[in-house]
């Protein structure tokens, strides 16, 4: 049992550990909303345009990412790489991948990519939530965690499930950098955290009592 509400613990930890990143990833893609605004250019549409160049540019050629996040090529060769591979896209796209360049930050194109995303669902009055069980959510539990988390984000919630067979029971709910932590593992720590307060508590009471009672 120590051993699992140890991993409950840290994989709730590494939950938070990734905040840090998130939000960089969070202030690009609002960057990016701006230039898109500023441009007249459909933040949706070029979210998608986003994802294509994702799929069908990082995903289909790994050296070329490789290339593109290398230290050892200059930012001026990223611009034309980019001018090149990226021809026919808009230019509001081209030009945030070289402020990305320009910045050193083409590694987190995925992380910015899921803020944009992020982003765009909240313009719509929708939130992302990560919802993390040990085994796969049903559609029925689907609907009830939704009515639920309808209250907790005030909006309309649109879960994503991760499956951690660590997480033995309850759930492990996150909204952008904040942990709602309820699994089974984490409720018996905090009893077991209670108990030992309480013991402790009680011991120093009697400790108290006793060294009263001598003084007397």
């Amino acid at each position: 049992m120590e051993y699992k509400l140890e991993q409950d613990s840290l994989f709730v930890a590494q939950q938070y550990a990734d905040a840090t990143r998130e939000k960089l990833a969070d202030v690009y893609a609002r960057a990016f909303l701006g230039a898109c605004l500023a441009m007249g250019a459909s933040y949706a549409d070029v979210c998608h345009e986003f994802g294509s160049f994702l799929d069908d540019v990082c995903a289909s050629f790994p050296r070329f990412q490789e290339v593109l996040t290398s230290a050892n090529v200059s930012v001026e060769e990223k611009y034309g790489i980019i001018d090149r591979v990226c021809g026919d896209s808009t230019t509001v796209f081209k030009n945030f991948l070289k402020v990305l360049a320009r910045r050193g930050r083409l590694d987190m194109l995925q992380d910015i990519y899921k803020a944009s995303l992020r982003l765009n669902l909240t313009r719509s009055g929708k939130t992302i939530v990560q919802v993390t069980t040990a085994t796969p959510i049903d559609s029925v539990a689907r609907e009830k965690l939704t009515a639920n988390l309808r209250k907790l984000v005030g909006g309309e919630p649109v879960l994503s499930n991760n499956v951690d067979p660590d997480v033995i029971g309850g759930v492990i709910v996150r909204v952008g950098d904040v942990v709602y932590d309820a699994s089974i593992l984490t409720q018996l720590n905090k009893v077991r955290q209670n108990i030992v307060y309480r013991s402790a508590h009680e011991i120093q009471s009697r400790r108290d009592c006793f060294r009263n009672t001598e003084g007397d």
